[in-house]
Formats: structure tokens, sequence, C-alpha cells
């Protein structure tokens, strides 16, 4: 490249050659003009060349290092797939572990109804707590150190659960276990922001997206085949010891194919803001809490806690701000004046709060009012996770193309699939029923994957790259919460409707999924408001 730069150098330095080689002509046919006179000339050309030859090279090693920074790692795509091992068995276990709780009562000592509901919800606490001072500790210390550590505690921490002696021990093993996912899950999103760029950024996202509905929707498949494989009795330590093999092959991949710290960033100090991130744990817990533990719970006394999470939300805020002065904030709030920020969040927060309560309700649907096994109950998601896999993958080639208007397209096939699952329930409810759900779940699988990928990626398509782990880390904060809000609600109206139909389950399914309906339209609704105040300004988002 430097040759190349050089070349059209040479022409203009050949006339300059020739008016000194006349002027040296003109001047001996004039003995009155002093010889002395012509060297200051001479060297006041030759200086002005070389001063300018200097600048030019300084130019070429200049232009040469910002192409050799802004070219794409080649171990990139490589990078990808070790990212999403890592974050695929986190989001894994979100969903596994449901076909897995009869065994664990049936077959561990001291597993009981309070214990089994805080395997579930201990694990959600702890996952939403670290999201995003897990994603800011990668943003300054490094993503690649924090996602070989993330992988690493979640891989100790699986063990633990496999090898637990009672309940209060998988209790505690799944806190850790969750802390770890919650330390890992943003370095993923923020480091496929730092190794890709334009329509290939589109592409990795919709990867991920497409690892998030097949790891949510495949979990109880792959339950139901671990405990039919090893028994009732121990089947769940398996649920927990297949996370062992894939973590370590993750550790020793990451330490070969993922980046280091990008040059620009490396030395640079970074505040961490231990304020910032209590305020915003204690809002995050406390807002958790009272849903993810609202069956167990049956004081209203518990809901005082979503005002003090709203005090501590405040609290935060009013630190930032004041904090950000003249220091780096935790989270810089400024994101959220990017309308395709703000929104993205919002709309994850619901769409999470419609999609994830369809396995929670639907896998006991079948298991406790059908009798299928953990197995076939797993097999009966599958056309959902086809569905998810296939379209995520194209959604993220296509989003830039599209937009916004994409996830619009896939949140009306959400709300259509849904629909038919209510009506399938209430009208075919019986043995066959996995049969009927075959062809909802994989439009509403397909909707999902048009959604979730694309959100992603134009969420995070205006986020500098040093700061898209904390960025990446209020997105899941936002799923997390919105997964426990709709979990709560939905169950909330299935578990009393079985409670007045004595265990009809034919009833309570379409009740609670209907509540899925109202929060995948609101999901709809924001997406088409984003649509539409970006044509008006002319503010479309886009990749």
């Amino acid at each position: 490249m430097a040759a190349e730069h050089r070349r059209p150098v040479e022409p203009d330095a050949a006339p300059t050659v020739a008016h000194h080689t006349a002027h040296h002509a003109a001047t001996a046919g004039h003995p009155s003009a002093p010889q002395a006179e012509q060297h200051p000339d001479q060297e006041q050309h030759a200086d002005q060349r070389q001063d300018s030859d200097q600048r030019q090279d300084s130019g070429q090693r200049q232009d040469a290092g910002r192409q050799q920074d802004d070219a794409p790692d080649p171990n990139r795509w490589k990078a990808l797939v070790i990212c999403l091992l890592g974050g695929g068995i986190v989001l894994l276990d979100v969903s596994i572990v449901n076909v897995a709780l009869q065994s664990i009562s049936s077959g561990l000592s001291g597993a009981t109804p309070e214990a089994v509901q805080w395997i579930l919800s201990g694990y959600a606490l702890a996952f939403g707590l670290l999201l995003v001072p897990g994603g800011r500790l990668g943003d300054a210390v490094g993503r690649r150190r924090m996602f070989i550590v993330g992988v690493a505690l979640f891989t100790l921490a699986s063990a633990l659960c496999g090898f637990a002696p009672n309940g209060f021990v998988l209790v505690i093993a799944r806190l850790v276990q969750g802390l770890a996912g919650g330390l890992l899950t943003p370095q993923v999103t923020a480091l496929i922001q730092q190794l890709f760029r334009g329509k290939e950024r589109g592409t990795a996202f919709g990867l991920f997206g497409a690892t998030v509905g097949i790891a949510t929707a495949i979990g109880p498949l792959v339950g139901g085949l671990l405990i039919t494989a090893f028994g009732t009795e121990n089947g769940w330590r398996f649920v927990f010891f297949v996370n062992l093999p894939v973590g370590l092959v993750t550790i020793l991949l990451a330490f070969r194919y993922l980046p280091t710290t990008p040059k620009e960033e490396r030395g640079r100090k970074h505040d961490f803001d231990p304020v910032g991130i209590v305020l915003l744990g204690a809002a995050v817990v406390a807002l958790l809490l009272p849903f993810v533990q609202s069956e167990q719970w049956k004081s209203n006394a518990k809901w005082w806690l979503v005002v003090a999470a709203v005090v501590f939300a405040v609290l935060f805020v009013l630190w930032e701000r004041r904090y950000g002065r003249e220091h780096e904030p935790v989270i810089d709030l400024g994101l959220f004046r990017r309308r395709s920020f703000s929104l993205g969040v919002g709309l994850a927060t619901v769409y999470f709060a419609g999609f994830t309560p369809l396995f929670f309700v639907l896998t006991l649907a079948l298991q406790s009012g059908l009798q299928y096994s953990a197995l076939l109950a797993g097999v009966a998601s599958v056309p959902f996770a086809i569905g998810s896999g296939i379209a995520s993958t194209v959604g993220g080639r296509i989003v830039h193309r599209f937009g916004r208007q994409l996830i619009v397209v896939g949140t009306v096939l959400v709300l259509i699939g849904l629909g038919a699952v209510i009506w399938v329930v209430a009208d075919h409810y019986g043995p066959d029923l996995g049969w009927w759900l075959v062809l909802p779940l994989l439009v509403a699988g397909i909707g999902s994957g048009l959604t979730i990928s694309p959100n992603q990626t134009l969420t995070l398509s205006e986020v500098p790259v040093q700061q898209g782990g904390s960025a990446g880390g209020l997105i899941q904060v936002g799923a997390r919460v919105g997964s426990a809000i709709g979990i709560a609600a939905v169950g909330s109206v299935f578990y009393s409707s079985l409670a007045s139909t004595k265990g009809d389950y034919s009833q309570g399914l379409p009740l609670g999924l209907g509540v899925s309906l109202v929060f995948v339209a609101a999901a709809l609704v924001a997406g088409i408001v984003d649509v539409v105040v970006g044509k008006v300004r002319g503010t479309e988002a886009s990749v």
C-alpha cells in the first residue's frame, strides 16, 4: 500500500528537477548573477521536498495503522462459535431444570417445595443481579478474561450442583451458577460488538438469537433425554453434569481464539463506580424477588419491594448523574437518549414477559395434566426451536435491509402462533395435544427468531464498542426482569384457574397464555411506534 501511494510523487518530482536545470542554464549565460544566490534557493526547494516527503510518509504510516486496526479479526467466526457455546449453556440452564424438578423432589433429600422453588428463582435472581456489573467488568478489565472466568465459575458450580448431597447445597450452587451466568452473558454481546461490523454484525447477532431461541426451547428436551437415560432418582444430576465437558472445551478454545483487549483500550483506567453497582443491584433484586417468589410468598407485603426497587432506581439515577460529571459511571445514562437503545430495551422486556412463560406453563400442563414423560414434554417444544433457529439466522442477515419493520413482522407471527396454541388447547386438549401444537409452535418460533436477534442488533447499533458490555448487560436485565414478571403474571392466572376449576388444565392454560398475548402485543406496539416515529423524523433504526 505504501508503494502505491508513493508512485504519484515521482511525476511531480520530475518538473521540479527540470525547473532547476533550466534555472542553472539561464544563470550561466549571465555572469552578473552571483552564484552564491542560487544555493539558498536550491536548499529551500530541497527542504520543501524533504518536508513534503516526510509528511506523506507519516500520513501513509498512519493510514496503514488505521487500516490494520480496522481490519476484521481473522478468527472472528471461530470466536463467535466459542461465545455461543458459553452463552448457550447458560441459557440452556434456564429451561432445562424445569423438567428435572420432579426428579429432584423425589431423588434428593431436603428438596422441600421451598428449596425447589429457590432452585429456580435463586438462579434467576443471581443471574439478573450481576448482568450489568459483569458487563462493566468486561469493559474495564477485558471481555476475554471475564468470559473465561465466567465459564470456569459456571462449570465449577455445575459440578457442585450435580454432586449436591441435599437441597440446601443445591440451592447455594444454583446461586453461584446464576452469578457466573450473569458475569458471562454480557461478554458475549460485547464481543460480538467488538469483532463484527455492518452486515456481519447482523449475521452474528442472528446466530446469537438462534442460540437464545433454541437453548430456551430445547432445554426441556435435553433434560427429558437425560432423565430418561439415567433414571428418575439420579437423572437430575446429569442435567448439571452435561455442562462440564462443554465448559472445559469452551475455556480451552477461548484462550486460543478470543481476542485480547483492543489496543486503544489498553492502559486506559476505568472507574468501577461501587456505589452505583450496589444501588443498581439492590433495585434489580428488590424488583425481581416478589415476582420470582410470587407462589411461595403469599403475603401482599412482598409488593412493597417494588416500591423499594423504584426508590433504589431513583437514587441510582441521581448518583450516576453526579458521579458521571467527573468519573466514568457504571451506566452512561446518555444511552437512553438514543431511541434505538431505549426502545429496544423496553421491547425486549415486554417481549420476554410474553415469550418465556410459554414453556413454563406448557411443560406443567403436559407433564402434570396429561402425564407426558419428561422426554415427551421436551419433544413438544422442538418445532418452536426449529422455527426460531432458522428465522434468527435469516433475520440477522436481512435486518440491515428492513430494520425495525422486521421485528413488527416477527411479533405479529408470535401473536398468531400463541393465539393458535390457545385455540388448540381449548378445543383439542387430550393425549394427542403434542401433535396439534406442532404448527402453532413452529409459527411462534419463526416469529420469535425474527424478533429477538434483530432487536438485539438494532438496539446495540449506535452503542460505542467500549460500552458494549454494560449496554448488553442492560438488555439482558430487561429480558430477565420481563421473564420474571411474565412468569409471575401468567403463573398467577394459571394457578388461580386450576384452583377454581379443580385442576382443569384445558381452562387454566389458555387463560394463562392470554396474559402472554398481552405482553407480546405490547412489544408489537413498541415496534410499530418506532417504525412510525422513524419514518416521520427520517431516523429509522438501521445497522
